[in-house]
């Protein structure tokens, strides 16, 4: 069994994980496991921007109560704070490594707005500002003498000091073991510290935005290794995804409806999300998501129109360049027709929890990103807070690891993976099948409106595949494909428990047998 030693091992190639990789790197020698390709993870799909307090008039202050409003209260006020302060800065080194932020000419940024912001201030690059912060980040990676990239490993479990040859008991993290997809080989990858930045769980969802491999791995590995986990409740649905049954998960930017982009009744043309809220297209995702679902469910529609074609044709061209692109070649023109859409499971609020300096509960274990609970998003994600998320917590705990490097242990000689009461398996397809359906049950009993019964349909059968999992997991080799299925039994688990505990309805947690808001906002906290 191949073993990998670094200084620190980070697990993700996104924002976060590159973040942390390179500003490490400047001092340590780094390893840093893609589960895919590099850009495979969801920062390359991230299409409106990141926020930044940036334009004359707008404050530090404003920002920080746009984010607590759409997290309905539930945000850690110092970790909002300190994200939102470290903006600005995050935006220049973004800009320092080539990242080619839109003009408004005199030297400034062009300043797009999104729902739930009193202000523009989201630097983009087009309409595929993730895309291009994942090449910035990639081209530093990979000239980096101190960072070792190793594409196509897939994390099975991290590493503790039960896996050491002589057992510690601490829960300390020395790594992560991994299999690499072309070979089947498991591989230990060890350091005096580890970065988890794995990305969120979207994918246990049947509509999606994000891509196939958001299935949670980062927070099961962590529940599994004894991490506390927090408000998974929490997922929020992108309002606006295509609705194509060839092309699944085609996210429209929160920053159509920002430029007046107009959501409508197919069959009238008729807009409706005046009747539901004043900010109408511009109130937080949660809102609009949940008015969408009402009408598609009231009306008995697939999907509703999404309509930006009374805008001059320059200026939706312009504007949208990636978007008109892509669906002129599905026979939409953008300029002239409005868009199907629907919404998805696109972003997980909840995950491992941290503190400012992205330490996690296990000593040598740090997270930076979507896999995290960082107190930052509270009940629901402000638009285009996301990447600022992983930039600000990646360099965190690179920073951390960096000031007490010297007193963190090496590792202790570790146990290579045993495989000698394994077979390989002869029936892939109840892999499959088990993935098809959790995503179905959860799209439709932990879905952007809930009840208790709902929920509890859903815990009985994340129990039954839970024991059928463990069965086949026991028995056979692991596989990409079987990794991921029992990551998203956990993380199935976890969402549901954490579902089940709230008695209310706040942000993106939405239950008819609760619908009203406790007057004190209170973290769910699960211990393994």
């Amino acid at each position: 069994m191949a073993e990998h030693n670094f200084d620190v091992v980070v697990i993700g190639s996104g924002a976060a994980g590159l973040t942390a990789a390179l500003n490490l790197a400047e001092r340590y020698k780094v390893g840093v496991l893609a589960k895919a390709g590099l850009s495979d993870g969801s920062t390359a799909w991230a299409q409106g921007g990141i926020a930044a307090v940036l334009e004359k008039g707008d404050t530090f202050e404003s920002h920080i109560a746009d984010t607590i409003i759409a997290g309905a209260g539930l945000n850690n006020r110092k970790s909002v704070e300190f994200v939102v302060e470290n903006a600005p800065l995050a935006i220049e080194k973004l800009a320092a490594l080539g990242v080619p932020f839109n003009a408004a000419g005199s030297g400034a940024w062009h300043l797009t707005r999104e729902g739930g912001h009193s202000h523009r201030r989201i630097v983009h690059v087009d309409d595929a500002t993730g895309h291009a912060v994942q090449i910035a980040l990639e081209k530093a990676a990979v000239s980096h003498p101190n960072i070792t990239l190793f594409p196509d490993r897939a994390a099975i479990d991290l590493i503790t000091s039960r896996h050491g040859e002589h057992y510690s008991g601490d829960g300390h993290v020395w790594g992560v073991y991994a299999v690499d997809r072309t070979t089947g080989a498991i591989e230990t990858f060890a350091g005096r510290a580890t970065v988890l930045a794995t990305g969120g769980a979207s994918r246990a969802y049947m509509f999606s935005t994000s891509p196939r491999g958001a299935t949670g791995d980062g927070i099961a590995m962590a529940w599994r290794a004894g991490c506390r986990v927090s408000n998974m409740e929490f997922m929020q649905f992108h309002p606006t995804c295509l609705y194509n049954l060839e092309v699944k998960n085609f996210l429209i930017t929160e920053a159509m409806r920002g430029e007046g982009g107009q959501l409508r009744i197919p069959t009238t043309g008729k807009r409706f999300m005046p009747r539901f809220d004043k900010r109408a297209e511009l109130a937080p995702r949660d809102i609009v998501a949940r008015a969408i679902d009402h009408e598609i469910k009231r009306l008995g529609l697939d999907y509703v129109h999404l309509d930006i074609s009374h805008k001059p044709p320059e200026f939706v061209v312009e504007h949208f360049p990636t978007i008109h692109a892509k669906l002129l070649g599905l026979g939409i023109d953008i300029t002239k027709e409005p868009i199907p859409i629907v919404p998805a499971a696109h972003y997980t609020c909840g995950g491992v929890l941290i503190d400012l300096d992205g330490r996690t509960d296990l000593p040598g274990l740090y997270a930076a990103g979507e896999v995290t609970q960082s107190g930052l998003h509270g009940a629901n994600r402000l638009a285009s807070n996301s990447l600022l998320e992983c930039f600000v917590f990646g360099d965190a705990a690179a920073e951390h690891i960096k000031t007490h490097f010297d007193a963190m242990p090496a590792p202790p000689l570790i146990r290579p993976w045993d495989e000698s009461r394994v077979t390989d398996s002869d029936e892939e397809v109840i892999v499959q099948h088990n993935w098809r359906e959790i995503r179905r049950f959860m799209w439709d009993y932990v879905g952007i409106v809930r009840t208790t019964k709902r929920l509890e349909r859903a815990a009985h059968r994340v129990a039954l595949l839970r024991q059928e999992v463990a069965d086949y997991y026991g028995n056979f080799r692991v596989t990409p494909d079987l990794i991921e299925l029992r990551n998203l039994v956990d993380v199935a688990d976890l969402i549901v428990r954490s579902a089940l505990r709230r008695k209310e309805s706040r942000g993106l947690h939405y239950t008819l047998d609760y619908p009203d808001m406790l007057p004190e906002a209170v973290d769910t906290v699960l211990m393994p």
